[in-house]
Order: C-alpha cells, then structure tokens, then sequence
C-alpha cells in the first residue's frame, strides 16, 4: 500500500504543477462563464433600435389599427402622397434613418392578407420579420374578429393557461413539487460531464502508460514495484486529478458568473420596473401581465429547483463519476501496456469504450422513460451504469436499484481491475510484437 500511495502522490504532484493543468484549471471557467454571459450581454448592449417606414395604400393598419412600436422595432408611417419609388429611393440614401420600407398594398383583401412586401438594403434579420409578421398577424385578427361581431374582451377571457403541477409520493406518504423538465436537463448534464470526464481522464492514465512503455521507464519502476500497485497507483492519482479540476472549476465558475452577472444588471432597469404603479392602456396591461405570468414561471423553475434531492444528486454523481472512471482506466491502462504505437491504441481502444458510447446514444430514450425496462438493465450493468443511472436519479430511483447499481459497479470495477492488472503485467514489459485479443485473453491466464 505505502508503494501504491508514492505512485499516487508522484501522479498527482507532477500533473498538478504542470502548466497546461494551471492554464485549463483557471481558463475552464471563464470560458464557461463566457458562453452563458456574453451572449445575454451582446444582445442587450448592441441591440439597436430598427426604424421600419410603413406605406398603407390599403388603410387598413391605420388609425386605431395603427402598428405599435416593439423595444427593438418603431413604424413610421409616410406621407399619404409619397409613392413607393421615392420611398426605395429614400431608403438607398447613405443618411437615411429608415432600416426598411414596409409596402401594403392598395387591394389587399383582410381574409386573404397577400402582397406585403418588406425593403432592405441589406437582408433583414429573421427576428425582425417574424416580429412584423406577428404585429400585422395580430392587428388582421383583431379587424376579423371585430367583423364577426365577437366581443374581444368576452374573448379574451375565455382564454386560459392550463398548467400541470406534478407530485411525486415518497415512501413515507409525504408529497413534494417536481418539474420533470428541470429533472431532464440535470440528468443529461450530469450524464455527459461523467461521459466526458471518463475519456478525458482514463486517456490521461492511457497516455501515461504508453509515454513511460515507450521510453523504457517502467523497466526500471518493475524493478521496486509490483505492476499491479504501479496500475493502480497510476489510476487513483488521476482521479484525483480530476476530483480537484473538477471541484476548482465549480467554485470558479459559480464565482466568476455571479460577479458577472450582478455587473450586467442595471440599477436603472430596476427602478423602472418598481416605479411602475399606473396603466395607461391594455397594451401596457398586457404587457405587464405577461412578464408577471413569466415571473410565475420563473417562480415555479425555482421551487421545482428547490425540491431536488441534492446530497443524493451530488453523492451519486461523484460515485459513479469515480466508480466510471476506474472502471474505464484500468481497461485503458491495459490496452496501453499491451502494444507498443498510438495507432494500435486507437484500434483497442474501440471496441473497449463502445459500451460507453452506447450508453451516450441510449441517454435520449432512458430520459424520456426513465422508469422502462431498458433504463433499468442499461443502469445495473458496470459498463453502461456510470451514464444510464446518472440520468435516472433525477426522476427518483428505488433505494434497492440504486444500492444494486452502485455494488455490481463496485464488483465491476474490482473483477476488471484484476483481469487488467494481469494484462498489464504481462504487457508492460512486451515490445515489438503485433498484440491480437485473442494474444491478450491468453495472458489472462498466465501464472503470475
């Protein structure tokens, strides 16, 4: 054991004060961070306001049809006498306000709305067309529905939002909130970091082998250590590796996010949302009750949020991320010692990681039925559990599935550890020689 803990502390040591590891520890987060902020802030800071010239030959968007101005869109409505050639004239000029030129036509039909027409100088954004398009959708409804003589507001209120809160029953008879949105978004994301982390870290272990087999180091290590222990050693200094870099980033990247985005808010906007206590139209009413239907939603996202069974997501998630990556580096460590290029690697490595690779491809139809047949086998079995049982948990496992799951990885990963080490025994020490599988099962059963 005291020779395992050396190999472990030589391991962990000689990566962690490597300056690729200081570089990516730091960088990772921010680069996180990044991709969640930059793209709220770009929209907000270089959004800019689109000023659209409107030409109604048809009149009917005008008046109390008139279309209303949006944050990022204001309608200008031209002179009654200027026709559509100066307009387009107007809007190739170098200093002209107008962004587009929007035409209705004299004879459009109200039941038949065709002939629209949109000018740009340049090709307008997709956004910008699809809010038009909703403007002018909304304002045609509105005429038709008035035609009918429908009550609009009699409408309106006959329309409802019908939302389903589920419920999930413990075996104590205690009842909780539960979103199985939210559930499927924390079971993937959990599922691929392990996914990732088990080949980023298990090539680690793959490439160390292979570097010190190459350069004849690990003639000298036999020589000390058994090759079991250097095995092992090599396995365990990794995973810690990986538990630092991981916990580092979590802290940086919740850190970095926080001081970000408490930087982007405006003390402005704030205040104008608080201060906002009259309502002068149903267009500002309607507003102000959808982004209060938003707020309830973003209430019931965090009470969901709230509901989650952490320490069980967190243990498990560790668990299974070490149990995983022991699991897939000690096979990585023995296809390593068994041939001699990184090409013969690759080759081996294939058919090694394929239960892996097809957990990730299964993950889509476990998450939409968690509690089926094939999540429950896929989540029992070592090779493919680390995924399948991480996307589970979320959506609440029996205790006796979980503690199953959990004792046939540890069986696993014990039972794989030995078949490996008496590969890599053999293998370490073996060059020159074009290694087959059916080379390898034989060295399974060599006498130590």
């Amino acid at each position: 054991m005291k020779k395992i803990w050396l190999v472990i502390q030589r391991e962990y040591l000689v990566r962690i004060r490597k300056r690729a590891f200081i570089i990516m520890t730091l960088l990772t987060p921010v680069l996180f961070a990044a991709l969640m902020i930059i793209p709220v802030w770009l929209a907000t800071t270089f959004e800019s306001k689109k000023t659209i010239q409107v030409i109604d030959q048809s009149g009917i968007f005008e008046g109390k049809n008139k279309i209303a101005d949006k944050d990022n869109l204001k309608f200008f409505y031209a002179n009654e006498k200027k026709n559509l050639k100066e307009a387009k004239e107007e809007l190739l000029k170098e200093n002209t306000p107008f962004h587009a030129l929007l035409f209705i036509p004299e004879n459009m039909d109200i039941n038949n709305p065709q002939g629209i027409e949109l000018y740009s100088p340049k090709n307008i954004s997709f956004d910008t067309q699809l809010d038009i398009e909703k403007s002018l959708r909304e304002i045609v409804e509105y005429i038709r529905i008035s035609k009918l003589g429908i009550d609009i507001v009699a409408l309106q209120k006959t329309k409802a939002k019908v939302n389903i809160n589920t419920i999930n029953l413990s075996e104590t008879g205690e009842e909780k909130d539960s979103n199985s949105a939210i559930a499927f978004i924390i079971s993937l994301v959990t599922s691929f970091i392990i996914y990732i982390a088990i080949f980023l870290y298990g090539s680690q272990v793959m490439r160390s082998v292979g570097e010190e087999k190459a350069n004849r180091i690990v003639e000298v290590m036999i020589s000390s250590i058994k090759p079991f222990e250097l095995m092992m050693g090599k396995i365990i200094g990794v995973a810690l590796i990986g538990l630092t870099q991981f916990l580092l980033w979590i802290v940086l990247t919740i850190g970095i996010s926080s001081l970000a985005t408490s930087s982007l808010i405006n003390p402005k906007d704030i205040d104008k949302v608080n201060n906002t206590t009259t309502l002068k139209d149903d267009a500002q009413t309607k507003a102000i009750t959808e982004k209060m239907n938003d707020n309830a939603g973003a209430n019931k996202i965090l009470n969901a949020l709230s509901t989650l069974n952490y320490p069980l997501i967190i243990g498990s998630f560790l668990f299974y991320f070490l149990g995983g990556y022991l699991l897939y580096s000690a096979m990585f460590a023995a296809v390593a010692s068994a041939v001699d290029s990184e090409t013969d690697i690759q080759q081996f490595v294939a058919p090694v990681s394929a239960p892996l690779i097809f957990a990730i491809i299964t993950l889509q139809f476990v998450a939409r039925e968690p509690q089926g047949v094939l999540a429950f086998w896929l989540s029992i079995i070592p090779f493919t559990s680390p995924i399948i049982m991480m996307t589970r948990i979320p959506f609440g496992v029996s205790t006796w599935e979980l503690v199953l799951s959990m004792s046939l990885l540890v069986v696993g990963f014990v039972f794989i550890t030995w078949l490996a080490a008496r590969i890599y025994r053999i293998g370490i020490l073996m060059y020159g020689k074009k290694v087959t599988f059916k080379e390898i099962g034989k060295w399974m059963f060599y006498k130590a």
